[in-house]
């Protein structure tokens, strides 16, 4: 029960830090993505993309297309990056050919929101394919 009690009161403790640290709710990442890529486990075409958070204090991302009818919803973990973003982007792994979406950089921000790997990324990994990060940057809108 004592165990309980404390990590209910670490998780109340963290909960200001993930909702400080998401996507401004207010505000939209807008992106010309020039490539096929993977969100939320699906295979999007290249396009538009606008990536906002899905809501204050939930730690998942909405990610959209509207010329393709695309709405995507993938959940999000924070991260702490060494340096401060410059800017806005979206960060991929990239193997081979094939595009991940793999995280999200705030300007001004050490927190880089990262998205779960995929299936389909966990099975190159595993095979050992080499990824390398590929960096689009974004504006708000």
């Amino acid at each position: 029960m004592k165990q309980m009690i404390r990590m209910f009161a670490v998780t109340l403790s963290l909960l200001p830090l993930f909702a400080a640290a998401q996507l401004p709710t207010d505000q939209k990442l807008v992106t010309d993505v020039p490539f096929e890529f993977v969100a939320a486990g699906k295979v999007v075409p290249a396009g538009q993309y606008t990536v906002l958070s899905a809501g204050s204090g939930i730690p998942a991302v909405q990610i959209m297309n509207t010329r393709d009818s695309i709405n995507l919803f993938s959940a999000a973990m924070l991260s702490n990056s060494k340096t401060v973003s410059a800017n806005y982007a979206l960060v991929f792994h990239k193997y081979g050919d094939r595009h991940f979406l793999a995280g999200i950089k705030v300007k001004g921000s050490k927190m880089i929101t990262c998205l779960p790997e995929t299936k389909a990324e966990a099975e190159l990994r595993a095979q050992n394919a080499t990824a390398t990060e590929e960096i689009l940057l974004t504006r708000l809108n």
